[in-house]
């Protein structure tokens, strides 16, 4: 299932998303903090639905706060250790992601501390998150507006304007061919522009129809050893996706990418799905405690496909674009709680409040807020980069987190009962 995630993502869904970016004219981590987040992050949306149609229950709930921090620490781990290359990050892109989950965090855990859900409350979630769209709609004025008054005070926006044009193409397959469209830089993509280049857009539209050289099929055979016996063992799984879902690195395609984008977002939470039943099962097999499981394996499981593609773009050198689908998933992840919500309560039972369980609050708000200031402060002593150090910095980070929480859900810290799954 890791495999099949790594497929779908590198193959599929980050080439969608490419294209897609191109065509809106998006900054990279723009793209990140909106379709890469919510493509990534179709779980936490099924997961959500299920825990409120379905079971009934507050799955969805413990699910995305539990994974909350996994996605933080764990991931920029993961994106750090797993990459060889140095990717340089903006600081306002980081700081806007970090400010937005800390707002719609702190608005969720205001509105479950009664343990119930009302419709207003579940419409001001959805509406916090159209706030957050807005302000990534007209992000390049607030960016450079921002710039200009703390620029003299703040070296950090200095660098951030400086190493804005060291964009790099986001997957391989553009890099082996050159690149096919213009790459935009923050100071000249965003939607909403003062003067939007439709010559230029028309442009990179038309070179996309230009390349000489078609991109090989899926079922063309690697030429070094071990990538050919990850090959045969991946076929089944090739072929799968190579019947479903469209590959618009291809020109016969190319036009499809729409398709490709939510084909993939399909598949990537039915992988999903069943990773996570598989980690569930062998949770119950080993009598691991339930809320062990949800703070270990089971975020993990659920996090696999924006692991997968925040560590895919690292290699290539794009942090913002890994960094905003980091935080920008956990913003969407809130909204993932919203839309739910607010159709149970205002459309389908109106008379009664959604209940959910409210119990180890002040500990999961304590951590997630240390969470996101951890991670802002190592990125900013790094020097506003991700290498191995900060993947150092965060696994060690993350592993405190967890070993702190497992401790307090045993009781043998705080004053908690502990549960073991199946019970």
């Amino acid at each position: 299932m890791f495999l099949a995630a790594s497929i779908v993502c590198d193959d599929y869904f980050l080439p969608s998303l490419e294209i897609i970016t191109e065509c809106l004219g998006l900054s990279q981590d723009v793209a990140g903090a909106t379709f890469m987040a919510a493509g990534s992050s179709a779980p936490e949306l099924v997961t959500a639905f299920l825990g409120v149609f379905v079971t009934k229950g507050d799955i969805g709930v413990s699910t995305i706060l539990g994974s909350a921090i996994y996605n933080l620490l764990g991931i920029c781990a993961a994106c750090g250790l797993l990459s060889s290359v140095v990717s340089r990050l903006s600081c306002w892109p980081l700081f806007r992601d970090c400010l937005a989950y800390t707002i719609s965090t702190a608005a969720v855990l205001a509105m479950i501390s009664d343990s119930r859900i009302y419709w207003y409350e579940s419409a001001s979630l959805l509406l916090i998150y159209g706030c957050y769209i807005l302000v990534l709609c007209f992000d390049i004025k607030i960016n450079r507006c921002l710039m200009k008054k703390l620029s003299p005070c703040c070296s950090c926006f200095t660098k951030a304007t400086e190493q804005s044009c060291e964009q790099q193409p986001l997957a391989g397959w553009r890099e082996e061919r050159g690149p096919l469209i213009h790459q935009q830089s923050r100071a000249d993509s965003g939607i909403f522009q003062d003067e939007l280049d439709y010559s230029q857009l028309s442009t990179s539209l038309h070179r996309l129809d230009e390349i000489s050289e078609d991109h090989p099929s899926v079922f063309t055979m690697p030429e070094e050893d071990m990538k050919r016996i990850l090959w045969v063992l991946s076929l089944p799984i090739i072929t799968l996706l190579y019947l479903t879902t469209p590959d618009c690195r291809r020109r016969f395609w190319r036009n499809w990418f729409m398709v490709t984008f939510f084909m993939s977002a399909a598949w990537i939470s039915a992988i999903t799905y069943v990773l996570v039943w598989m980690i569930t099962i062998a949770g119950e097999t080993l009598r691991i405690p339930e809320s062990v499981m949800g703070l270990t394996l089971l975020a993990a499981g659920t996090s696999v496909p924006d692991t997968v593609a925040s560590v895919l773009v690292a290699r290539k050198g794009n942090g913002d674009m890994a960094m905003s689908n980091i935080v920008g998933s956990n913003v969407f992840d809130m909204l993932c709680l919203g839309i739910p919500w607010f159709i149970k309560t205002a459309f389908i039972n109106t008379s009664e409040p959604i209940e959910v369980n409210s119990s180890g609050l002040t500990y999961t708000a304590t951590s997630l807020i240390c969470s996101v200031i951890f991670i802002f402060l190592a990125i900013h002593l790094n020097g506003w980069k991700i290498d191995k150090k900060l993947g150092a910095i965060c696994l060690v980070l993350y592993l405190v987190f967890t070993v702190l929480s497992i401790l307090y859900e045993l009781g043998i810290i705080g004053n908690n009962p502990t549960r073991v799954c199946g019970n």
